[in-house]
């Protein structure tokens, strides 16, 4: 990894391939890794391709001054682009990498080339009903005191249990989220994962407020346990003015992972159609 530093806190990277810039966000229980499948054949087909820890996820570090609401993760993204030394950015996020993304293309949609989001639509479409709340129940236990501890109990078992909760039909192979735990384990992690939840605003940011113009994709997973409404996804479209497209694929909330080649293949045409 190669390490940068984006407004005050050194942020972990990834990199393959040179050509036009692809930042790839991850969310939550996540890291960087879960590109690892992806950025090899971004780089065949001519793109640069960069992964980044998000800040608080070790090996990348901690805020100071603790901010891991969605605007800060989503000017990170932004000021990774600066940092690449490039003006803008095809920008692909899964999960709190999607909301992120989301603010990015809100806050400076002229150095967004293309969005693209997985499992999350834009959060302004998502309307309250008690199905949410039940499979959406992590976001109040993670508000609640003890959210710490309990991520960190049993060799962070909780981890095992929301992947398989959220990616149900997934035949999850052993070790794969082996890389987030490790880095949960290290001093703050945890409690900066455990933020983002903490920071979550029921007030829409400025940034989610701004409709946006970029051209944008969004994945959306048939069987995907953490939103079974799909039809959240064509509503979001209000939030557009530029063109958006919804691609559905077999697969829960970890779409890329479960159908890696098919992902692939779906994202690589995207960039074809949208961003060529």
């Amino acid at each position: 990894m190669k390490r940068l530093t984006v407004n005050g806190v050194e942020l972990a990277v990834l990199e393959e391939g040179s050509g036009p810039l692809v930042v790839l966000t991850h969310g939550f229980p996540d890291t960087a890794h879960t590109w690892d499948a992806v950025r090899p054949a971004l780089a065949a087909a001519g793109y640069r391709a960069v992964s980044p820890n998000l800040r608080g996820y070790h090996p990348s570090g901690l805020d100071p001054a603790g901010r891991y609401d969605g605007e800060t993760l989503g000017r990170d993204i932004l000021g990774l682009i600066d940092a690449l030394g490039e003006k803008s950015a095809i920008v692909v996020g899964h999960d709190f990498g999607a909301a992120a993304s989301y603010a990015a293309a809100g806050l400076a949609p002229e150095k967004v080339k293309l969005l693209v989001t997985l499992a999350i639509p834009h959060p302004r479409a998502v309307k309250p009903s008690l199905g949410l709340l039940w499979r959406a129940r992590h976001f109040i236990r993670f508000k609640l005191p003890g959210a710490v501890a309990a991520l960190r109990r049993n060799d962070f078992a909780l981890v095992d249990e929301l992947v398989h909760r959220w990616s149900p039909a997934w035949q999850v192979p052993d070790g794969a989220f082996a890389d987030v735990k490790r880095s949960f384990a290290n001093p703050g992690a945890t409690e900066a994962a455990i933020a983002m939840y903490e920071q979550i605003s029921p007030k829409p940011t400025p940034a989610l407020r701004a409709k946006i113009p970029v051209p944008t994709v969004v994945f959306a997973g048939e069987t995907d346990g953490a939103l079974t409404d799909l039809s959240v996804y064509d509503r979001a479209r209000s939030r557009f003015t530029g063109s958006y497209e919804v691609i559905r694929m077999p697969g829960g909330h970890w779409l890329h992972l479960e159908h890696p080649e098919r992902f692939r293949d779906e994202l690589l045409g995207a960039l074809r159609r949208h961003a060529s």
